[in-house]
């Protein structure tokens, strides 16, 4: 019998009707003759009530272990239900919260790494003919409080449970039925991928795709184990992520991505000298501002020169707050703006070895009009930054361009 762990997200399990849903989906399963361990996601809403209530009960910033006890409780919840709703078919079901498993972390409450899972309970479970319903997004930290492990959790949490049973694959369950080489609210002719690369889903979930969260996707990568992305309301074949000698011949490019959540800054008359970035760029650093494409034009004297660098949206504010902080020590003549900006991205592992994919990029971008305003790039993606009105239109010109639109 093939052991597989089966996560449910927040809008799989929304209400009481798609609980239900998921117990069917379930108890298919294991007619077929799977043994699931099931991750469940909060019902859709909940954690961000839980979140709002610990921000508002007083006038401080929440303590953190107090924090993570109150946000934990919408998976507890959700567990509990789709135990009931299973038993209720006649499936035989447990739940277990994290520190049941236990799935132990470090004490980083809110954003807890998971250090390893003791995998005896769940596997007595599993041998005995029962359906082990796991909360996500939770584990049991140093001291023994609840530790979460932070934004997308729950997919951390099935991974890494699906590694340590050494499960067939994971499935993730969610409100879409796989990868597509772009978001096909943009483009209608975008196409669901059969398989796609750990490497290429980690650059497509870095770079704006939302269907898996990239720290999922690198603990799938460092572990080996095969995700499949599958839709909860269509029962239809869904994305395998796997490794890439599992894909036979690959295309150059896999997908087209883009990120509204973008900011310029641009430092104007930075001295042009050794050890100015490093100045410049680790006051960001200690201020938890991550950076990403860096242009610095060339300095025509040899003296001043101006530097280029873009940051997340929500840290543009922190960003010039810290460089305002250090302008008299640094020199530089002023601070420049810009968050009406998007990033878009090729990704394929085919571009290894294939030349010309940079080419076809900024001769497609050039044909539409639109200007690049920084360049970014790795073995297996380039980024560009535009101005965001041009978005859409960037995204289908490149999609049409690399010969990615379905029928």
């Amino acid at each position: 019998m093939t052991l597989v762990v089966q996560k449910f997200g927040g809008t799989s399990v929304a209400d009481l009707d798609r609980l239900r849903h998921v117990a069917q989906r379930v108890a298919r399963s294991t007619a077929r003759g799977e043994r699931p361990a099931v991750v469940v996601s909060a019902m859709a809403g909940v954690t961000n009530q839980l979140v709002g209530w610990t921000d508002t009960i007083g006038s401080r910033a929440p303590d953190p272990m107090e924090y993570d006890a109150i946000v934990a409780t919408g998976e507890q919840v959700t567990a509990g239900l789709l135990s009931l709703a299973l038993q209720d078919i006649g499936v035989p079901a447990r739940s277990f919260q994290g520190w049941q498993v236990a799935l132990r972390t470090d004490a980083a409450h809110g954003k807890a790494r998971i250090e390893r899972i003791e995998t005896e309970a769940l596997m007595a479970c599993i041998d005995q003919g029962v359906v082990p319903v796991v909360a996500g997004f939770q584990g049991v930290g140093p001291t023994g409080r609840v530790a979460t492990l932070g934004r997308g959790g729950s997919d951390t949490s099935a991974v890494a449970l699906a590694a340590a049973l050494g499960a067939e694959r994971c499935d993730i369950f969610t409100d879409v039925d796989g990868v597509y080489t772009t978001d096909p609210r943009i483009v209608a002719r975008a196409q669901k991928i059969e398989r796609i690369t750990y490497e290429e889903m980690l650059e497509m979930a870095s770079l704006g795709a939302k269907v898996l969260q990239t720290r999922s996707v690198a603990l799938a990568m460092r572990h080996g184990v095969r995700v499949q992305v599958l839709s909860s309301f269509d029962d239809v074949p869904g994305t395998l992520v796997v490794d890439e000698d599992e894909i036979v011949e690959q295309q150059i490019v896999s997908g087209v991505a883009y990120s509204r959540d973008e900011a310029k800054i641009t430092l104007v008359g930075v001295a042009d000298r050794p050890g100015i970035a490093a100045a410049v760029f680790g006051p960001l650093a200690q201020a938890g501002v991550n950076v990403d494409m860096i242009v610095q034009s060339v300095s025509p004297d040899g003296k001043r020169t101006d530097m280029t660098f873009t940051v997340g949206r929500p840290d543009l504010r922190r960003a010039r707050d810290v460089l305002a902080a250090v302008q008299a020590e640094l020199g530089f003549e002023r601070v420049d703006s810009d968050s009406n900006v998007a990033k878009v991205s090729v990704i394929g592992v085919g571009m290894r070895s294939h030349a010309g994919t940079a080419h076809r990029m900024f001769q497609t971008l050039a044909e539409k009009g639109i200007n690049v305003q920084a360049i970014s790039t790795s073995e297996i993606k380039i980024s560009v930054l535009v101005a965001e009105e041009y978005t859409e239109l960037a995204v289908r010109a490149l999609h049409t361009a690399y010969g990615l639109d379905g029928d």
